[in-house]
């Protein structure tokens, strides 16, 4: 039986369009999933969208639409976004699909049955954009906490799920199981400003509005965001409805990927939820960071964002993905900047990835006319760079094993460098010169194509085009996990294909003069 994966992002709100910072997000599961596959695991990679509430509710009126024909047009956008980033999920569920739908009242239905769920009275400020109450203390000058817009004072009939009642269990289960909420910080915060002062009960069900899923045995109620969105993790694997059920193969989750702001929800109200149907817990919640502009979160809101599809009409998709995963350090927040991103793909990409690629295919031109050289007698410069290459795969996985993806890829763009030192050192050129090296030259010349060849396949789940790229001018048939230890994957005898450059130098001043201008 295969080794299983089971990752997922957080679903995504459909009401309106996600900046760079939620790509972030979605782009780090992807990398993630990418590399399990590549190691061989048969894996799930799971995000969506929250369709239901007040705030939808309000927009697709104002819209003059039906909030599903409303929410529809948001799903499409956002698929599109992932296909642009070239993100490959496996599954994508709608919280307006039937199937979860299904799930969701089962929850709702079984917790009720078993007096998890009782009926009472709410009364608290309610922030329609961020869809969340608030007690007064909680309040910054009579305002929302989060987005700083006004909130309205609510009191309705609700149902509420008994939280409190799981309280010492979940305090018991973090403290037993140190890795589940990372990183550490998060972890902390959770237990000393949440669970340990106390947990109130949560209200669940809503009477104000109808855009939402009703409770099946009481149909004024609608049940409320956090059963519904949290539900989906389980839902996509067929919990209670009647898909194929994947939950003994991938449940539980191997990771949940959240961004800080709702770690909360994920560490809280999901493990309780999941106490109380007797499911385990996901193996790992990890919280990660923002991305910042001028010191400050990203926000739709507020008017502070940066564009993804904007920025993918001025740079290569795989660009974009290597700054967010290599600069911004995976659990800390992380600055967004239009000039420190393009000095970094010159550098990097251009500088070093790019100059290696296209200095060795030119001189497997120029000297063999296209065709990559055997390897004969090794010398110890060319050891130091064959151990390096043989090793990476083993360091590479560690470090993804342990969630340090920007470490990751900097061993690679380490060992990107050494190969490009290993051109100055060998001088290629000047054994060019003398018929009598030509076998030294061609060993030279197949270090450097494995060392490539290498590096292209561990590229790939950070950098997908820019892998097959690589495969496509080097036209290597050898491209699975397995094949990247030995050093001794490129065949021989192989003609080449040059092909354009993979990244060309960015002109600084007047790329930043265009994006002011966008």
């Amino acid at each position: 039986m295969k080794n299983t994966y089971y990752i997922t992002t957080p679903i995504y709100y459909a009401s309106g369009n996600l900046h760079i910072g939620h790509t972030y997000t979605t782009i780090i599961s992807d990398c993630l999933a990418r590399f399990k596959r590549l190691q061989g695991y048969d894996t799930i990679f799971l995000t969506g969208t929250d369709e239901h509430g007040l705030k939808i509710q309000q927009n697709a009126e104002k819209a003059s639409k039906d909030p599903k024909d409303y929410v529809d047009e948001i799903v499409d956008k956002i698929k599109e976004l992932w296909d642009l980033f070239n993100i490959k999920y496996d599954k994508f569920v709608r919280t307006t699909d039937p199937y979860h739908i299904k799930t969701v009242q089962n929850i709702f239905e079984t917790l009720y049955k078993n007096g998890d769920i009782y009926k009472g009275t709410y009364e608290g400020h309610y922030c329609v954009p961020c869809e969340s109450f608030f007690t007064e203390s909680q309040l910054e000058n009579g305002k929302c906490p989060d987005c700083k817009r006004d909130v309205t004072l609510q009191k309705e009939e609700a149902y509420f799920f008994k939280i409190s009642k799981y309280a010492d269990k979940l305090l018991k289960y973090i403290e037993d199981n140190p890795h589940f909420i990372q990183p550490e910080s998060r972890k902390n915060e959770m237990i000393n400003n949440f669970i340990k002062p106390g947990l109130q009960d949560l209200c669940v069900s809503r009477t104000s509005f109808k855009w939402g899923i009703p409770v099946n045995f009481d149909s004024d109620h609608v049940i409320y965001v956090w059963i519904d969105a949290l539900s989906n993790y389980i839902s996509a694997l067929g919990y209670k409805n009647d898909e194929e059920n994947l939950m003994e193969s991938f449940w539980p989750a191997d990771l949940h990927i959240v961004g800080k702001e709702i770690v909360r929800f994920h560490v809280i109200y999901w493990p309780i939820m999941l106490f109380a149907l007797n499911l385990p817990l996901p193996k790992q919640v990890f919280g990660h960071g923002w991305l910042l502009i001028d010191g400050n979160k990203m926000s739709k809101s507020q008017g502070s964002v940066i564009d993804p599809i904007i920025l993918s009409k001025h740079f290569p998709i795989d660009a974009i993905r290597y700054f967010l995963l290599r600069e911004v350090t995976f659990g800390n927040d992380g600055i967004f900047n239009n000039e420190l991103f393009i000095l970094k793909t010159n550098a990097d990409l251009s500088n070093l990835l790019g100059n290696l690629v296209s200095r060795t295919i030119s001189m497997v031109e120029k000297y063999f006319g296209g065709v990559i050289p055997s390897q004969k007698e090794i010398l110890d410069v060319d050891l130091n760079l064959i151990n390096n290459v043989k090793n990476l795969k083993n360091i590479v996985t560690k470090n993804m094993d342990e969630l340090k993806i920007s470490n990751a890829l900097s061993e690679i763009f380490n060992v990107i460098s050494l190969s490009n030192k290993y051109i100055d050192e060998t001088e290629p050129w000047v054994l060019g010169k003398d018929e009598s090296k030509k076998d030294r030259l061609g060993t030279v010349l197949y270090n450097l194509c494995e060392s490539i060849r290498v590096v292209s396949i561990l590229l790939s789940p950070f950098m997908p085009d820019t892998s097959l790229k690589i495969k496509q001018k080097l036209n290597y048939k050898l491209d699975n996990f397995d094949s990247i230890e030995n050093f001794d994957g490129t065949e021989s005898g192989v003609s080449i294909n040059k092909g354009e450059n993979l990244f060309p130098r960015i002109d600084v001043e007047k790329k930043l003069e265009e994006l002011k201008n966008s």
